[in-house]
């Protein structure tokens, strides 16, 4: 429950309609096919590897993020972004994959139409891996100096995704059930708003997927020169 009052876990309830859950901040249930979700399952594994890995993020008050993460166009370091990859091998960063800036864009048209998607050049991708164990503390996306609008994809385990204020970390904010195939995007007065996964729901991903833990794809547009 959130500070108001309200509850938006979906599964305990039944409805999966889409919804803006405040303005510039819409959720699309099942966007993604199912033969989407296990070619971008596949995909991520791929990026996934080295060079430039997959690694648990260690910040710079020592402690050690849960969620594993893999960067791609950009390679982002707590709190700033660069082209290599300096706290794993010192690699140059993958570039930024043509599948990512298609489905970016066209998760911006579906929620805020052709002209805004026309105006979307996506340039950095955060796929983050969460076991069962894994959380994400409640942050701001604010490394990027453009605010054009953050698409988010899940797949696999289903997780409460808590979506707050751009003034504070605290209430009030609102959880929502993400489910695998499940599009969120937040841009506009939304942009900057405070979320975070303080939970993972495990064994609820779709067996056939081929996914034990859930796989988050972040797609943004940074705004930084190339």
């Amino acid at each position: 429950m959130t500070a108001g009052g309200r509850s938006l876990f979906d599964a305990a309830h039944g409805a999966r309609a889409r919804r803006e859950m405040a303005p510039g901040a819409v959720h699309v249930p099942d966007w993604l096919s199912h033969d989407e979700q296990v070619a971008l399952i596949h995909a991520c594994r791929e990026w996934a590897k080295p060079p430039a890995p997959m690694r648990a993020t260690r910040l710079p008050n020592g402690g050690v993020m849960s969620a594993q993460t893999v960067c791609l166009g950009w390679h982002w370091v707590p709190y700033r972004y660069t082209k290599i990859a300096e706290d794993t091998d010192g690699a140059e960063v993958d570039p930024m994959p043509d599948v990512l800036v298609e489905v970016g864009r066209r998760a911006v048209a579906a929620v805020d139409g052709d002209d805004a998607a026309a105006a979307y050049v996506p340039d950095c991708a955060l796929v983050n891996f969460y076991d069962a164990a894994a959380r994400m503390g409640m942050h701001q996306d604010k490394e990027e100096p453009l605010n054009a609008p953050v698409v988010s994809l899940s797949l696999g385990d289903d997780c409460t995704f808590r979506f707050g204020n751009a003034e504070h970390r605290n209430r009030p904010y609102t959880d929502l059930r993400l489910r695998s195939g499940d599009l969120f995007v937040f841009g506009g007065p939304s942009r900057w708003a405070f979320h975070g996964v303080p939970r993972i729901h495990p064994g609820t991903a779709d067996l056939a997927l081929g996914l034990t833990g859930r796989l988050n794809i972040t797609i943004r547009q940074t705004g930084l020169p190339t």
